[in-house]
């Protein structure tokens, strides 16, 4: 190989410059890392971009990182959905500071998350791409090429590395990792479209049996369409051009809404696939490089989101050494977002078969389901917290607290809101007011504001991981050594 090998390894290299890898190596570097970001196309986000919904769960992550609410003024809020003509999600019922979808396009959640990382200390190194890589006992090799071609090929050492580099993953295809699944649905077709009228509901989803159709406004006069044809099925190459998508559109809503001025189109294919997992050594697998599927329900940019949440304080433990068990945690990236990753397949599958149902009998199934979510609240609920992220929990364990594994809302807590604490991207120990100081961790203290006894234990990413409703030193003890480690103690930090 030409060129030259770099062998003062960083703590992680991250492949991929998308949601995912960016809030990722953002958090790493935010907490004191050594991290670079390599990433193929040129530097410059697309303007045009098939993400364009960010769910409540995605955007509490945000806030935690102090961007949420900059990213929610870039687009327009969505507080119910309307599938199938005859159901509608009322979203205003989730219990979060953001009660609704968020219509922006994908480039501004990037243009966020890439200022941070950069502010951060991120060493980008774009129109880089990964050739191969190797590991060892110490770390990773990874062979990669530079924008002059191949008088560029160098390597990089790192002690761990991340691929967040989508579908066609370079890190997977280096793995050797299978990506098993199918092809769900081909030719979709996507354009963002100005109407003449306006839909009755904020974001309508349909079908026909022949073809479905979805709208939701960005809130600049344009409207997003996606649309199916089950007659016209063409390769993704094939042209496409307004009247298409005005032709899907009306069999699908019956209206094409007086469609016109396209600003962009596009056509392409979904598939369902997952690998089998997401560790292997000293490489993980993150985003859609990890899992992909249709696009119904919006949850691809977000569950990648909420994989790098997920990884980035798991990473960050080990490297710094505040984890008393650091393969076991490394592990758990697996052992709780795999199951996500295969919900998320399901869900999204059962939307888009559900929209697409042409003859008696699953016509009759998505009447049946139609009408279950309409009259049983506790199931619209559920529903409706699966597709935001709000109702993702993590395996507790045997004998755990009740709490342990679930999401936190946003407490107000005497020092203030949880997630403007978890800013500093530590766990945060939330105790009566009266309760004896915690041993010295590197935890951020905080208290109740009213009576509550229960003691929980807030990870980085917002969930509980430990809680109790008596005061239990021993086992608040054990709890802080397992996630907090005991050789890098430092002393309590009050918020």
């Amino acid at each position: 190989m030409n060129g030259t090998t770099d062998t003062t390894p960083v703590d992680v290299l991250v492949v991929g410059a998308g949601p995912t890898g960016l809030l990722l190596a953002g958090d790493l570097a935010a907490a004191g890392l050594g991290v670079t970001l390599i990433e193929r196309r040129p530097q410059g986000t697309s303007t045009m971009t098939r993400a364009f919904g960010v769910h409540a769960r995605t955007l509490e992550l945000l806030d935690a990182r102090g961007l949420a609410d900059e990213l929610v003024a870039t687009g327009t809020t969505v507080d119910r959905m309307s599938l199938f003509r005859h159901l509608s999600l009322d979203l205003d019922r989730l219990r979060s500071r953001f009660p609704y979808l968020l219509v922006t396009p994908q480039y501004e959640v990037e243009r966020l998350l890439e200022r941070r990382a950069q502010e951060a200390g991120v060493e980008f190194r774009y129109e880089t791409e990964l050739l191969g890589l190797r590991q060892d006992a110490d770390g990773v090799t990874a062979e990669i090429r530079g924008a002059e071609g191949a008088d560029a090929e160098s390597s990089l050492r790192a002690r761990y590395l991340v691929g967040a580099d989508g579908v066609r993953s370079a890190v997977r295809h280096a793995l050797d990792l299978p990506f098993p699944g199918t092809s769900v649905i081909r030719s979709i077709v996507l354009a963002d479209v100005k109407l003449a009228e306006e839909p009755a509901g904020s974001l309508s989803v349909a079908g026909s049996d022949e073809a479905f159709a979805f709208i939701v406004p960005f809130g600049d006069g344009y409207y997003r369409v996606m649309g199916w044809n089950r007659k016209h099925q063409v390769p993704d190459s094939a042209p496409i051009d307004l009247d298409d998508v005005r032709e899907i559109t009306r069999q699908a809503l019956g209206t094409d809404h007086g469609m016109r001025d396209a600003r962009w189109l596009s056509r392409f294919h979904s598939d369902e696939r997952q690998v089998p997992r997401y560790r292997t050594r000293r490489v993980f697998l993150a985003g859609d490089a990890a899992h992909c599927h249709s696009p119904a329900g919006g949850q691809g940019l977000n569950t990648g989101i909420q994989d790098a949440a997920n990884l980035s304080w798991k990473l960050a433990a080990v490297l710094r050494g505040a984890t008393g068990e650091p393969e076991a945690l490394l592990d758990s990236y697996h052992q709780e977002r795999h199951p996500v990753g295969a919900a998320v397949l399901r869900t999204s599958g059962a939307i888009v078969r559900l929209a697409m149902a042409h003859n008696p009998v699953q016509r009759t199934a998505r009447s049946l389901v139609t009408r279950l979510l309409n009259w049983v609240r506790p199931a619209r609920d559920k529903a409706m917290g699966r597709i935001s992220g709000i109702g993702i929990a993590y395996p507790a364990g045997r004998g755990a607290h009740r709490l342990t594994g679930t999401r936190v809302p946003d407490l107000a807590l005497a020092e203030g809101r949880l997630y403007e604490l978890l800013r500093e991207g530590e766990f945060v120990l939330v105790t009566p007011a009266e309760a004896d100081a915690a041993p010295e961790r590197r935890v951020i203290r905080a208290h109740w504001t009213g009576a509550r006894r229960t003691t929980l234990l807030v990870r980085p990413d917002g969930y509980v991981a430990w809680a109790s409703e008596t005061p239990d030193a021993p086992a608040l003890e054990e709890a802080l050594r397992r996630w907090t480690g005991e050789g890098r103690a430092v002393a309590t930090r009050q918020a």
